[in-house]
C-alpha cells in the first residue's frame, strides 16, 4: 500500500468543531444506538475508523487493535498523528479538542481527507465520554506527546472524558509517526464491557479487503495464551470476492475487476459468477457497509444491465427481434463487491446504512459502463462473456417459469381450502404491527400452541414436515414446496423481488422449535429461506427465535424454569433439596399453560431477535452451513464446535 507521510500541512487550525460534548453519558443511546454489545463495539469503531481514514487517504499502511486483560482496548496507526499545536479558537491543544468536543476533526472539509468513514460516526470524544479512562499518545516531530482523560465527579455529577492534564511532550524521542489510543469502557454505562475478538477480527478482515495492501493487526492478551491475527490483502476486493465464493463453484477463475473516478467519486468493483441461484451484492461507501444499498448500487445495476445487453447483441446471443434481458437475469449467481469513496456522504434508511447521494447514481453508472465496455472489447474475454450470457439466458427461462409458478401459487393461495384452512390458526386482530405468527415444529406442539395462545394477536402455523433447504434451489423449485408456499401465504408479503414488507400480515414472526438437533435444523432451514428470499423480513427486525425452557424444577407448589444448564443449577439451589427436575425433550411435552407462561406470554417469555449486523459474514455462514461444500462446513464445525456446551457452539 502506497503511503504519503506529510505532517507539515496538518495542524490544529484544520480541526473543525461543530458541536460541544453534551449529554453523551446521560443519553448514550442517542450517540451509539445502544448500551449493549453493539454500542460497546461502536466506541471502538470510532477510534478504528479514524485510523482507517488515515490509511484510506494514503497517510498510513498499518493499523493495530489490541485487547488487554484489564478490559481496555487500543488502536494504533502509523499516520500523520493528531495535530499537537494549539487550536486557534479554543486555545487548547488539538488533541484535547478531538477528544472533548463532539464532531470535532479534520474531516469536515476536503483538504485533509478526500473521504472519510469516521464522519459516519460521532467522533472520538464519545469514546472518551463513555470510558472509565482514556490515554492518547501522538508520535510526531521525532518525539512522543501524551494526554490522559478520566471519569471524575465534578460538582456532584459524574463526568467522563475529563482531562487529567494538558498535552505534553514526554521527551521520549522516536522515529515513529502516528497515533496510539487506549481506553477502558465504563462498566456503569454498558451492559457488558467484554469485547468480542470474533466481532473485531471480522471487521478487521473486511477493512483489510477494502483497503488494498493495508495491514491490520489484532491481538488479544486476555486469555492464558495471547492471540494474534494479521490481515493484509494485496488483491483487495478481488480477494474479497474469492473469499465470499469459497463455498461456491465459480463460473470462471478470476473475478472481473474495474475501477474509475468521476466528479470526485472513485470506485472499485470486483465480481464473479457462481453456481448459486441468488445474487450477493456487498457495497461500501468510505469503508462503511451499506447493507440497505442506495444510489450507488442502483447505478451499478443499471450499468451492468446496459453493458451486458449491448454485448449480447454485439456477439449475437440476442437477435434483433429478441427482447433485452432483464436486470435480474444478470444477477443470478452474481457475487460482487462495490467500494465507493466520496465526500459529503448522506446516509438514510432505517439503520442509516443506505446511500442517499443522488450524484452517486450517474457517476457510478458512467464509470462502470465505460470500464466494462472497454473490458469486454478485448477478444480474449469473449469466452468469459459467453459464460455470463449463457447464465443470463438460463436465468431468463427460469424467470418465466417462476412467474408462472408464482401465478399458480397466487391462484392456489386464493383458495383458502388449499393452503391455509386446517393449517393456519389466525388471530382476530386486524393490526399487523401488533400481530404475531408462531411457526411451530410439528402438529403436536402446534396443537398445544393453539390452546396456549392469545387469539387476539397470536396466530399459529404448525409445520407438518421439514421445509425445503432453499440454499441450493431456484425460486421455481422453492415455490413447489408445500410448506414454503404455506409460509408465503400466511405472511402475505410475496417472495423474492415481489416481496413487500408493507403487505406483511404479522410484524413478529417467531420460529418455535424443539431445543434439539432437529429443532436447530428446522430453525436453520427457515432462516436460510428468509435470508435468501425475504431478506427484508430479517433486516427489518421482524424475525425472532422463541426460547422454550430446557428444564422444569418443581417442589410442591414452587416451579422454576431453566433455559440452560447454568440456570438449572441456580434453579435447583433456589428450590432446595427434594426438587424434581423434568427435562423437556420437545414442545409437545408441555401443556398449554406451561407453554404460555414460559414461551408465549409477552410479559414473561424470552425472544431472540434475528439481525444481520455483518452481511458478508452472514452470507458466508449461510452458504457454509447450508450449502454443498462439505469440506468447508466440516472445517467450520471443527473450528467452532464446543461439545462441552448444551447448544454445541461457543
Amino acid at each position: 500500500m502506497n503511503t504519503i507521510y506529510d505532517e507539515k500541512n496538518y495542524e490544529a487550525k484544520d480541526i473543525k468543531v461543530l458541536e460541544g460534548l453534551d449529554a453523551v453519558r446521560l443519553r448514550p443511546g442517542m450517540y451509539i444506538g445502544t448500551t449493549g454489545p453493539k454500542g460497546l463495539h461502536h466506541i471502538l469503531w470510532e477510534i478504528v475508523d479514524n485510523a482507517i481514514d488515515e490509511a484510506a487517504n494514503g497517510f498510513a499502511d498499518t493499523v493495530t487493535v489490541g485487547l488487554y486483560a484489564d478490559g481496555s482496548a487500543s488502536v494504533e496507526d502509523n499516520g500523520r498523528g493528531i495535530p499537537v499545536d494549539t487550536h486557534p479558537q479554543l486555545k487548547v491543544s488539538a488533541v484535547e479538542v478531538v477528544f472533548t468536543q463532539l464532531h470535532a476533526g479534520g474531516k469536515f472539509d476536503n483538504e485533509n481527507y478526500a473521504h472519510s468513514g469516521g464522519l459516519h460516526g460521532v467522533g472520538a470524544s464519545v469514546t472518551n465520554a463513555l470510558s472509565q479512562w482514556l490515554a492518547v499518545e501522538v508520535y510526531k516531530n521525532k518525539t512522543t506527546y501524551r494526554m490522559e482523560f478520566e471519569r471524575r465527579v465534578v460538582d456532584g455529577k459524574v463526568k467522563g472524558g475529563v482531562p487529567k492534564f494538558s498535552l505534553f511532550d514526554t521527551g521520549v524521542k522516536t522515529n515513529k509517526h502516528g497515533t496510539f489510543v487506549k481506553f477502558k469502557p465504563d462498566k456503569d454505562i454498558f451492559e457488558s464491557v467484554v469485547f468480542s475478538m470474533d466481532t473485531i477480527t471480522r471487521r478487521a478482515k473486511e477493512l483489510a479487503f477494502l483497503n488494498k495492501g493495508l495491514k491490520i493487526v489484532v491481538f488479544d492478551e486476555r486469555g492464558e495464551n495471547a492471540i494474534r491475527r494479521e490481515y493484509c490483502y494485496e488483491g483487495g476486493i478481488i480477494d474479497f470476492v474469492k473469499y465470499l465464493n469459497e463455498t461456491k463453484v465459480p463460473a470462471f477463475e478470476t473475478p472481473i475487476y474495474v475501477e474509475g473516478a468521476e466528479n470526485n467519486i472513485t470506485l472499485e468493483l470486483a465480481f464473479q459468477y457462481t453456481d448459486a441461484y441468488t445474487d450477493n451484492m456487498f457495497s461500501y461507501v468510505n469503508n462503511i457497509p451499506t447493507t440497505e444499498g442506495g444510489t450507488h448500487e442502483t447505478g451499478l445495476k443499471t450499468a451492468l444491465t446496459k453493458v451486458l445487453n449491448e454485448e449480447a447483441r454485439r456477439i449475437g446471443v440476442l437477435k434483433e427481434k429478441d427482447e433485452n434481458f432483464k436486470g435480474d437475469d444478470f444477477l443470478e449467481g452474481f457475487t460482487g463487491v462495490l467500494s465507493v469513496k466520496m465526500s459529503n456522504v448522506q446516509f438514510e434508511g432505517q439503520t442509516k446504512t443506505k446511500l442517499g447521494n443522488q450524484e452517486a447514481k450517474p457517476a457510478v453508472e458512467h464509470i462502470v459502463v465505460a470500464a466494462l465496455s472497454e473490458y469486454f472489447k478485448e477478444p480474449r474475454r469473449k469466452s468469459l462473456l459467453e459464460i455470463i450470457l449463457k447464465k443470463a439466458t438460463i436465468a431468463a427461462k427460469v424467470r418465466e417459469e417462476a412467474r408462472k409458478a408464482k401465478e399458480i401459487t397466487r391462484a392456489k393461495n386464493s383458495i383458502d381450502s388449499f393452503n391455509l384452512v386446517g393449517k393456519l390458526s389466525n388471530c382476530s386482530g386486524k393490526k399487523p404491527e401488533r400481530n404475531e405468527l408462531f411457526i411451530v415444529e410439528g402438529d403436536s406442539a402446534g396443537g398445544t400452541a393453539k390452546q396456549a395462545r392469545n387469539r387476539a394477536f397470536q396466530a399459529i402455523l404448525p409445520l407438518r414436515g421439514k421445509p425445503l433447504n432453499a440454499e441450493k434451489k431456484r425460486i421455481d423449485q422453492v415455490l413447489a414446496n408445500e410448506e414454503i408456499r404455506t409460509i408465503i401465504s400466511a405472511l402475505g408479503a410475496g417472495i423474492g423481488e415481489d416481496f413487500s414488507i408493507d403487505n406483511l400480515n404479522y410484524h413478529k414472526v417467531v420460529i418455535l422449535s424443539d431445543a434439539d438437533q432437529d429443532g436447530a435444523h428446522i430453525r436453520a432451514i427457515l432462516l436460510t429461506f428468509f435470508f435468501r428470499y425475504m431478506r427484508e423480513l430479517i433486516s427489518g427486525g421482524k424475525v425472532y427465535i422463541g426460547m422454550p425452557p430446557l428444564y422444569k424444577v418443581a417442589k410442591r407448589d414452587q416451579v422454576v424454569y431453566a433455559y440452560d444448564d447454568r440456570e438449572l443449577d441456580a434453579a435447583k439451589a433456589a428450590v432446595g433439596r427434594g426438587a424434581e427436575v423434568q427435562r423437556y425433550k420437545g414442545l409437545g411435552e408441555m401443556n398449554a399453560e406451561q407453554l404460555w407462561e414460559t414461551t408465549m406470554d409477552p410479559m414473561r417469555r424470552t425472544l431472540i431477535q434475528v439481525s444481520i449486523d455483518d452481511a458478508a459474514n452472514a452470507e458466508m455462514l449461510v452458504s457454509t452451513l447450508m450449502g454443498d461444500v462439505i469440506e468447508v462446513r466440516k472445517a467450520y464445525i471443527i473450528e467452532n464446535a464446543n461439545f462441552n456446551r448444551e447448544d454445541g457452539f461457543r
